[in-house]
């Protein structure tokens, strides 16, 4: 009896001790902007990419809630994604709430989002970020780089934006840290916003950027195709590409998009940054659905790539559909947790 009070008695002390941990530090959005940058950024993601091809990173299926438009409520998305990379000290949970259009007549940002940090160690939160998709956008533009650097030519200068709202900025300007651009082609179906986007990252990134009057236009002037749309219809053609096009489309992340004909995918070198997600939420579903390709189809996940697969081999079409994974969101926790908690 002696043994087992001595036992409970350990075991309160534990508990109480346990109450004492610090609570996770609450960092804003402006912090995180002045502090995380796109260099921090890419070298991460990269990295992720390749333990996740060796099944290092523990990355769920993404959970999404939809917000169904209603006089109380709506419309809106909430993505929720999280992993844990193998041997670092943290895992990431984030919560990105996206297309809440309304917002704009309340003067309010259409998305909004957290990251949560955890201690890896012992399971306790370290920081939130309150980073209102900062964070999300910056691990989008590192893929987005990323896939720059393992699939486009030294030589395709010209880079198309089909879409020019916030990711379209973000995929930009981590692509010019990695590859240099002499002309970038813009189409968005606001063409306010689109002159908009165009005047800022001209100024950001020194180097010209046109407003096209069409998709047509931007896409067959350009080497390099970015698409950044939340479309359920294709937003480009096979016939407009130029044989060595690199296309890296990011829009599709549920089942209800698709930005790339099938006829573009299944003449094409493509690539995923995850396989097993692409067939469920993007581009690839679509093809698969269509029976004009198999997952054995598909060349490569980019991990593969980081890891030594050829990507680029000639003048070949390439693919890339990113669909954003969990290995980012953890990479970019964990970096921005090193930058921040410094401070």
């Amino acid at each position: 009896i002696g043994k087992r009070l001595e036992r409970v008695s350990r075991m309160g002390l534990s508990r109480r001790r346990m109450a004492t941990v610090a609570p996770p530090r609450l960092f804003s959005y402006e912090e995180i902007k002045a502090s995380v940058q796109e260099k921090h950024a890419i070298e991460s993601v990269e990295t992720a990419f390749g333990m996740l091809a060796k099944d290092k990173v523990d990355v769920p299926i993404p959970m999404h809630i939809g917000i169904d438009e209603s006089p109380e409520a709506g419309p809106g998305d909430c993505h929720i994604k999280g992993g844990y990379i193998f041997g670092t000290k943290t895992w990431t949970v984030k919560l990105a709430n996206v297309s809440f259009y309304k917002n704009l007549e309340k003067g309010l940002p259409p998305g909004s989002g957290i990251f949560v940090v955890i201690d890896a160690t012992n399971g306790f939160p370290l920081a939130i970020f309150q980073e209102n998709r900062y964070l999300t956008d910056l691990r989008t533009g590192a893929a987005g780089a990323v896939s720059v650097k393992h699939f486009a030519a030294k030589d395709h200068t010209k880079v198309c934006f089909l879409g020019t709202g916030m990711i379209a900025g973000a995929m930009a300007r981590a692509s010019s840290e990695v590859h240099k651009w002499t002309e970038a082609y813009c189409y968005g179906l606001d063409e306010k916003m689109t002159q908009k986007f165009c005047d800022e990252m001209e100024g950001q990134l020194g180097f010209p950027f046109k407003v096209c009057k069409s998709a047509e236009e931007a896409v067959s002037s350009s080497d390099v195709i970015f698409t950044q749309t939340p479309a359920s219809k294709t937003v480009l053609e096979y016939e407009w590409l130029k044989p060595h096009a690199t296309i890296i489309a990011s829009g599709s992340d549920q089942s209800t998009k698709n930005e790339i004909p099938i006829d573009v995918m299944a003449k094409s070198k493509m690539v995923c940054d995850l396989v097993r997600q692409c067939s469920k939420v993007g581009e690839l579903r679509t093809a698969l659905e269509a029976g004009v390709m198999k997952e054995s189809d598909v060349y490569a996940e980019i991990g593969d790539v980081v890891n030594g697969k050829p990507g680029r081999e000639g003048d070949e079409l390439i693919l890339v559909d990113l669909t954003g994974t969990g290995a980012q969101d953890a990479a970019i926790g964990q970096v921005a947790w090193e930058v921040l908690s410094k401070s």
